[in-house]
């Protein structure tokens, strides 16, 4: 066999890169891990960790809008926007111990920054050093998609990349596209002041979720009067002296919508050029992403690839799983491989109300023709909720018929996310509604929803035959 400089050498220090090299060196592996930009990649300089910062400033304050709520009179504030964003690099920075070279260096992880290239199936460049290895996990994430608008180009816009650099709140914000990074950003930049509209091909937004769950997230948006124009044709952007238009079509008219600044949040497209790909022929999927197997190896076994670059979810929690598997994998590799588990996924939008959903939806389970059963719990009924004044939104579980396994789940409402792990740890372990129900949650807290919900199912399925019987015996006894 031939010997290797390393076992593993990473490119890419995201999500992905820094849990594969995480495994690889806990394993005693030898590791190598190159990064061109900054640590944490992509989830910790402007995505997951900005994003939830700004929307944790702007949720503060909308409670202040609505103070009177909570007992308190004539209180004032003044955003300043500039402070908000500094907060968020301070945030950040605080966070950033978590992914650096140094904590990683401590772990055993020899540590790069530079651009690699891919010499060979088992050669990386990086600053003039070529790293020989036995595997090569390409971990190198994905870019905010920008569609080809007349007139965009031409204009300063924004994407959730270089969001993060402005100091100035616009105005006037037109977010192109409404899933879930449109609208988290349009809600929390219209919570702090800008007049935001969300444009979007789409007849709804937040296409992906039950349209009785979007409704809940549009009828809160339009109340806090932030314009949704859906099921538009944009065809051209302009620049004009004191501000931009963007002219759009929609069933047959014409209208347009002057702005500020312009977001563009249409999606992400994977990182697969400049860095030896082509080269080295690893075959692409028809979106951009890289072509895996279900060990996450490409056409070239001792290549893998995981995350943001590979799909098909792009969520961080998704690229840590599947850098579990590239390490072991790559590591273990020929004597034993573990396939990548898709079997449940959750996801999280976080808008207020929150949308979190694990498994099948409603509508997916009509498309595809799956017998179903929903139940659904609302929160304006759970007292922890009604105590934050966060009465809203609902639990929807998708069983079988006459089941209480749970085939999907859908929370909407206030701190959704964290609410689903139950479900999610439910349907893992192939635990069903019943063993919720049976289980002691304090009271009060949000997580009895999911149990109420569970009773919900329990109540449908009472055996009224049995109860007649039962009723017939307590009144014998009586």
């Amino acid at each position: 066999m031939p010997s290797y400089d390393y076992n593993i050498v990473t490119i890419g220090a995201g999500a992905a890169g820094l849990v594969t090299s995480y495994i690889g060196a806990v394993i005693k592996a030898r590791v190598a891990l190159i990064e061109k930009h900054k640590m944490g990649g992509d989830c910790l300089n402007t995505g997951c960790v900005p994003s939830k910062a700004l929307i944790s400033s702007a949720k503060l304050a909308h409670n202040m809008d609505r103070h009177e709520l909570y007992g308190f009179e004539g209180v004032d504030y003044k955003v300043n926007f500039s402070n908000v964003m500094e907060r968020i690099q301070d945030i950040i920075k605080s966070i950033e111990p978590h992914d650096s070279v140094e904590r990683y260096t401590g772990l055993g992880v020899e540590c790069h920054i530079g651009e690699a290239f891919i010499r060979s199936p088992n050669e990386v460049e990086v600053n003039g050093k070529v790293l020989s290895t036995r595997n090569i996990v390409v971990a190198t994430g994905a870019r905010p998609f920008v569609p080809p608008i007349p007139g965009l180009h031409e204009l300063d816009y924004l994407h959730s990349d270089n969001l993060w650099d402005i100091r100035e709140q616009p105005k006037r914000l037109v977010v192109i596209g409404g899933g879930p990074i449109g609208c988290e950003l349009a809600q929390a930049f219209s919570r702090l002041g800008s007049k935001v509209t969300i444009m979007d091909i789409a007849p709804t937004i937040l296409p992906r979720e039950d349209p009785d769950v979007a409704q809940f997230v549009i009828d809160t948006f339009q109340q806090e009067d932030i314009e949704i124009l859906t099921g538009v044709n944009i065809s051209k952007f302009e620049k004009g002296d004191d501000a931009c238009k963007v002219t759009y079509d929609k069933e047959g008219q014409t209208g347009f919508v002057e702005f500020d600044r312009v977001l563009v949040a249409t999606g992400r497209r994977a990182n697969t050029k400049g860095f030896g790909l082509e080269e080295l022929g690893i075959e692409l999927n028809p979106n951009g992403t890289i072509k895996t197997d279900e060990y996450l190896r490409t056409n070239i076994q001792n290549v893998f690839g995981c995350g943001d670059v590979v799909g098909p979810y792009q969520f961080t929690h998704m690229a840590a799983h599947q850098a579990w598997y590239c390490a072991v994998n790559a590591l273990a590799s020929p004597f034993k491989r573990f396939a990548v588990d898709y079997s449940v996924v959750p996801w999280c939008t976080y808008t207020d109300p929150e949308v979190a959903r694990v498994g099948l939806s409603e509508t997916e389970a009509q498309e595809q023709g799956v017998p179903h059963e929903v139940t659904t719990y609302g929160l304006d009924d759970l007292d922890r909720a009604i105590t934050e004044r966060e009465a809203y939104g609902m639990v929807k579980v998708i069983t079988p018929p006459k089941s209480d396994r749970i085939l999907g789940a859908t929370i909407c409402g206030y701190h959704a996310g964290d609410l689903l792990a139950e479900f999610v740890l439910a349907m893992k372990y192939d635990l069903g509604l019943n063993k919720i129900l049976g289980t002691i949650h304090s009271y009060p807290t949000l997580s009895e929803a999911t149990k109420f919900a569970a009773g919900e199912w329990k109540k449908a399925h009472a055996p009224e035959d049995l109860l007649k019987w039962v009723a017939k015996f307590h009144d014998w006894r009586r």
